[in-house]
C-alpha cells in the first residue's frame, strides 16, 4: 500500500483513508465503528490504512482532550489458555484501528481479582471487555452500570454481550457420538462459576433425554491440561464410553492420562474437546472439538463497546450478538467399543 501524503501538522481524516483505499468516506466510518457491516477484505484494507496514516478518530481525539484515557481494558480469566490468544488478537487489532490502547488483564480465574480490577479500570480505562466473567450476575450488572462494558460468554440482563454458541455445537457432538454407537456419555464440566459450562450441561442433558441416551456430569474441573488426569480417571470409573470436555486443555490432558493407563483413544474411549485451540489437530490422536470464531468474537465485542463510547459515530448499538459454532471431527472419536 503506497503511502499518501497528509499535510504537515494536520491529523489524518477518514477522507484521507477513503482516498488511499479508493472507497467512500461512509464506508471507512462503518469499517472503524461497526466493522461487521463491511466485508472482510475491505475492512482489513481500511484498518491497515488507518494504522499507516496514524489516524485517530475525531471522537477519540475529543475524548482525550475532555479527560478520557484513550484506553480500553480487556479482562481474561487465564492469559496462558490458548483460547484467549485469538480473542486478544481480535480486540487488539480492532481497538488499534479505532485509536484506542488495549489494557490486558489476567484475572487468574478469581472473582476477587476480577472485582478489584474492574474498580481500578474505572479510573484508567474508558470501557472494558470482560471475557468469561467469574462474578455473580448482580456484581457484574452493578459494574456495567458504572462504566461502559461488553461481556464475552457471559449473559447477564442489561449487560451487552457476545455469546459464542457452544451449546449448539455440544448437541452436534452428542449426535456425532450417538451415530458412532455411544449411549453412555460424560460431560466433563468446567469451573462451577462458568456460565458457559452451565449452559452446555443444560443443553446436553435436554438433548440426551430427547434422544434416549445416558449423559452424566463429572466435575467441576479447572480449565487446564493438568485437570485432564483426574477427569480421565473419573470418566473411566463412571463406565462411559465417550466424553465431551469443557475445553480442549482438559481434553488434551485426558488423552495423555488415558495413554498412561493403557487405554486407547478412540478404540476404548472417545473424547471431544471445545474451542479448537492451536495444537488441537497436533494431538495423538488429533482432537475432535467444537470450533468457535474466537477472533471475530473479540472484534464484535470491541464494535459493541465503541458504539457505547462514541454514540455519535453512527454505529448500531446492540445488546447481544451470538457467534455460531460447529463440530470439527478428527481422530479422537470413533465407534463405541460394543459397536465393534
Amino acid at each position: 500500500m503506497a503511502m499518501q501524503p497528509v499535510a504537515a501538522g494536520r491529523p489524518a481524516t477518514i477522507h484521507d483513508i477513503a482516498a488511499l483505499c479508493g472507497v467512500a468516506a461512509s464506508t471507512v466510518s462503518r469499517a472503524l465503528t461497526n466493522p461487521d457491516r463491511v466485508n472482510v477484505r475491505t475492512r482489513q484494507r481500511i484498518q491497515a490504512a488507518a494504522v499507516e496514516l496514524n489516524y485517530t478518530p475525531n471522537s477519540q481525539a475529543k475524548a482525550l482532550s475532555s479527560g478520557r484515557t484513550g484506553a480500553v481494558g480487556v479482562m481474561v480469566p487465564d492469559i496462558t489458555n490458548p483460547f484467549y490468544f485469538d480473542l486478544i488478537r481480535g480486540t487488539q487489532l480492532q481497538l488499534k484501528a479505532a485509536g484506542y490502547t488495549q489494557l490486558l488483564v489476567d484475572t487468574e480465574e478469581s472473582d476477587e481479582v476480577e472485582a478489584s480490577t474492574l474498580e481500578q479500570l474505572r479510573k484508567s480505562a474508558d470501557g472494558v471487555i470482560v471475557a468469561a466473567s467469574r462474578l455473580n450476575d448482580d456484581t457484574l450488572a452493578a459494574a456495567a452500570a458504572r462504566m461502559p462494558m461488553v461481556t464475552i460468554n457471559r449473559d447477564v440482563s442489561g449487560v451487552p454481550a457476545v455469546i459464542i454458541d457452544t451449546p449448539a455445537a455440544t448437541s452436534q457432538a452428542l449426535d456425532h457420538l450417538i451415530s458412532l454407537g455411544h449411549s453412555r456419555v460424560a460431560y466433563i464440566a468446567g469451573p462451577a462459576t462458568s456460565q458457559s459450562s452451565t449452559r452446555r450441561w443444560a443443553t446436553l442433558s435436554d438433548a440426551a433425554e430427547e434422544r434416549g441416551v445416558e449423559v452424566r456430569r463429572l466435575g467441576p474441573f479447572a480449565p487446564k491440561t493438568q485437570s485432564g488426569a483426574a477427569a480421565a480417571d473419573a470418566a473411566v470409573h463412571s463406565g462411559v464410553t465417550a466424553c465431551i470436555a469443557f475445553n480442549d486443555l482438559i481434553a488434551i490432558g485426558m488423552l495423555q492420562r488415558l495413554r498412561e493407563r493403557g487405554l486407547r483413544v478412540p478404540q476404548d474411549m472417545s473424547i471431544v474437546g471445545c474451542d479448537d485451540i492451536f495444537g488441537a489437530d497436533f494431538c495423538n490422536p488429533p482432537l475432535s472439538t467444537m470450533a468457535s470464531p474466537i477472533e471475530q468474537a473479540g472484534r464484535v465485542a470491541v464494535s459493541m463497546l465503541l458504539a457505547q463510547l462514541n454514540p455519535l459515530a453512527g454505529g448500531i448499538t446492540r445488546s447481544r450478538s451470538v457467534m455460531p459454532t460447529h463440530l470439527t471431527v478428527r481422530g479422537s472419536t470413533g465407534p463405541a467399543p460394543a459397536a465393534r
